[in-house]
């Protein structure tokens, strides 16, 4: 099968398109011709180095995290599924930049009227969005939420996800006034640029943010009592925090995060339960994914590229085989 992948790490410059063996699912496991891939930070940070170096077969690791398809072959154990139906799936291990990926049962989800398309972007985002809002932020209908990153993939989910389950405002930040015109179709009540916000905004219910550094700690200071700062990446690639606990506790407010690698691995029902909420109301029209980018399987590494230069916006996904 083709694939593209990486045997040291580095830029996204280190990509190569691979002719590999189609994997072999085992039990409890999927196989998924792959029509579409999503791109995704994380994969940016597989490529980096941030998990490590490559640990795959031959020395090679395969990119990622989600894709939709169709089911090509069941595992043992799998009666959940059916050859031929199509899906969406999230990978924990990765694999999806190529024609055929592994995925556990349990995070491949049967596509009810949403097109392969639509869907090629949504299991792992979708989640994200979703598990942060709920399951870190404990978001509550009536609260104020203040998203980070407001223009990216999980940022319009977020966003929209938000209003669904009853927030009464949604703020963004972004880093420039092209992105923030873009996100302001996803329902925000105003979006800030990333320098200015500290000084526009004031008791929050909940933040959301993937961005991390000076973003970070600014963030801390416009919780409401008993507001919730939930973080979920490092985008800024800045040293790590040092936060005394006293501050938390004379303030009444908390820090809380989400990880869904960590999930996957410690509490997969909690992962399957955000991920079916979430379809769910993509499938009813109540939220929606906007793809804003749609290439090539074998121009992997300048998607994540255009990703690691903060260009893009929505959406980008790897057109593997369309259909």
């Amino acid at each position: 099968m083709h694939a593209v992948g990486f045997d040291v790490n580095g830029d996204p410059g280190v990509l190569r398109s691979l002719d590999l063996p189609a994997p072999v699912p085992g039990a409890g496991q999927v196989l998924v011709r792959v029509a579409y891939a999503g791109v995704n930070y994380g994969e940016l940070q597989h490529v980096l180095g941030d998990f490590g170096p490559p640990q795959g077969p031959r020395g090679i690791d395969v990119p990622g995290l989600e894709v939709s398809g169709e089911v090509a072959a069941l595992g043992p154990g799998v009666s959940s599924l059916a050859v031929g139906d199509p899906v969406a799936a999230y990978l924990p291990d990765g694999g999806g930049y190529a024609e055929y990926a592994v995925a556990p049962a349990e995070f491949t989800f049967p596509l009810d009227g949403t097109s392969l398309r639509d869907a090629g972007g949504a299991a792992l985002v979708l989640t994200t969005a979703y598990g942060v809002l709920v399951g870190a932020a404990r978001l509550r209908a009536g609260d104020t939420v203040l998203i980070h990153a407001a223009a990216g993939g999980v940022g319009s989910a977020a966003a929209q996800i938000a209003r669904a389950l009853g927030a009464t405002a949604v703020y963004g930040t972004v880093g420039s006034a092209e992105k923030a015109a873009y996100a302001k179709r996803f329902g925000y009540d105003a979006v800030h640029l990333r320098d200015a916000f500290a000084d526009r905004l004031r008791d929050l219910d909940v933040v959301l943010d993937p961005v991390g550094g000076r973003t970070r700690l600014a963030s801390l200071a416009l919780l409401a009592p008993f507001g919730r700062l939930a973080v979920y990446g490092e985008a800024a690639r800045e040293p790590d925090l040092t936060l005394p606990v006293l501050p938390f506790w004379k303030s009444n407010r908390s820090l809380t995060g989400y990880n869904i690698g960590d999930l996957a691995r410690r509490a997969p029902r909690t992962v399957r339960g955000h991920a079916l909420s979430a379809f769910a109301l993509l499938t009813s029209g109540a939220i929606r994914l906007d793809v804003t980018a749609e290439v090539p399987l074998a121009q992997a590494g300048d998607a994540l590229a255009a990703m690691a230069a903060g260009s893009t916006v929505g959406k980008t996904l790897l057109a593997v085989d369309p259909r």
